[in-house]
């Protein structure tokens, strides 16, 4: 199954956090902000559709995440959980740890926002629209 959305780049991505990162529907972000490389974003997940919350929630969800800019793209890798609320109404943010509520999209994932490709992040620094692809596999 596969999600994508349009989000915008802001001046105040840093990028420097290191264990999550994230992307909101607000607008705007201040400078202590430092998961959040997406604002503005066409979706929450309280849109995501019924069947792509369960698909997420399976216990053997696989979840690629796809960033990419005009000049750049990385991928994160992670997981879902049965105990995901999905429920958020302006957050989506991938963790590294296995921490879980109402803003998380999934767990156990590869990188955080430090870890994110630094043309990606200069582009969001300048304000350029960023496409956001979620895709869920289940191994059943």
């Amino acid at each position: 199954m596969k999600l994508t959305l349009k989000t915008h780049g802001h001046v105040n991505v840093s990028s420097r956090h290191k264990t999550t990162f994230e992307v909101t529907t607000d607008p705007e972000i201040g400078i202590k902000a430092d998961c959040i490389v997406g604002v503005a974003s066409e979706k929450s997940m309280q849109d995501f559709s019924d069947e792509f919350k369960k698909a997420i929630t399976r216990k053997d969800a696989k979840i690629k995440v796809i960033l990419s800019t005009k000049n750049a793209c990385d991928e994160i890798t992670g997981y879902g959980h049965p105990d995901l609320p999905l429920n958020h109404p302006t957050d989506i943010v991938c963790r590294k740890s296995d921490y879980i509520c109402g803003r998380t999209l999934m767990i156990n994932a590869d990188k955080a926002a430090c870890d994110l490709d630094s043309i990606l992040i200069n582009d969001l620094k300048n304000g350029e629209e960023m496409q956001v692809v979620i895709i869920v596999n289940n191994q059943e």
